[in-house]
């Protein structure tokens, strides 16, 4: 489904982006295997995950290279696509991915706790994309006809709210917000721009509560990694501007904010009470994080 498009993961020597850059591969692209080799909490580095990626990627006859920046930084962020455009002789798809977690209640939190997830996710997020969009529109504006590929990744947190992730689900919030806006200025050079809340049994995942053998089978990475595949694909490139929940048990389209009911505005507080009240008994319920809450297909 990929023949000769040239792909970037970030975060790809481990769990969902592992078995993205695997299946990527498998589908004749030429990936770029992206993982700064960190620890789940961001701290340390080691290209050896990474390598063992690439290393599987060409035993089964593939295509790709290693690549140990770190996607936060907005220097290295830009040597990476500038390095797989030297490399392969062009970019087509770049599947951010790169995450870590510093799970603690709010009240707890560290500033460090806060700032490093949010530099993670979300700058790590911005920052290629920012370098991969001006080479795409510099490519447009040469003349060249583009269909390349911007996939984000939120989280069921980012979207519905877990206790014990408020700097997680606020940088998984923002970038599925920062993915609807990117689309809308990135779709008339030829970018598609998406995002994945993938919900899979990965290191992040493990120890966060009991998993059946079912849910273990559900959780697999592969199961998100075929959707990530066609959309990279040519066949998806009418498919932009939304937000997927993935897994097993199925692929949702999540909806995000939308207008509910509405009172008259009032000039005085002791006035708003009565429509507010009105307004919040006909709402429905903000969404849960549960799969009870997911109408099965």
């Amino acid at each position: 489904m990929c023949e000769g498009r040239v792909a970037i993961v970030t975060g790809a020597g481990r769990g969902v982006g592992r078995a993205y850059a695997l299946m990527l591969a498998k589908h004749g692209a030429k990936v770029v295997v992206n993982d700064l080799g960190s620890a789940a909490n961001g701290v340390g580095a080691d290209i050896s995950p990474a390598q063992e990626v690439v290393d599987e990627i060409i035993a089964a006859g593939g295509e790709a290279i290693v690549d140990g920046s770190d996607v936060s930084d907005w220097t290295q962020s830009k040597a990476m696509i500038d390095g797989a455009i030297a490399r392969f002789g062009k970019l087509d798809i770049l599947v951010n991915n790169a995450g870590i977690l510093r799970d603690r209640m709010m009240v707890n939190m560290t500033e460090d706790d806060w700032d490093s997830v949010i530099k993670v996710h979300l700058k790590g997020t911005f920052a290629p994309s920012h370098h991969a969009a001006n080479y795409w529109r510099t490519e447009s504006k040469a003349g060249r006809q583009i269909d390349a590929r911007l996939i984000n990744t939120t989280s069921a947190s980012g979207l519905f709210g877990n206790i014990g992730q408020a700097n997680y689900a606020a940088a998984k919030a923002g970038i599925a917000s920062f993915s609807i806006v990117v689309a809308r200025e990135l779709e008339r050079i030829g970018v598609t721009v998406n995002a994945i809340g993938p919900r899979a049994q990965t290191r992040m995942t493990e120890g966060l509560r009991e998993v059946s053998e079912e849910a273990l089978l559900r959780r697999d990475p592969e199961w998100i990694a075929a959707l990530v595949t066609w959309l990279a694909s040519p066949e998806a490139k009418d498919v932009t501007g939304r937000v997927f929940e993935a897994w097993g048990y199925g692929y949702s389209v999540a909806e995000g904010w939308t207008h509910g009911p509405i009172t008259a505005a009032q000039r005085e507080a002791e006035e708003v009470g009565q429509g507010v009240r009105r307004i919040l008994a006909a709402a429905r319920s903000n969404a849960g994080i549960e799969r009870d809450s997911w109408q099965q297909p």
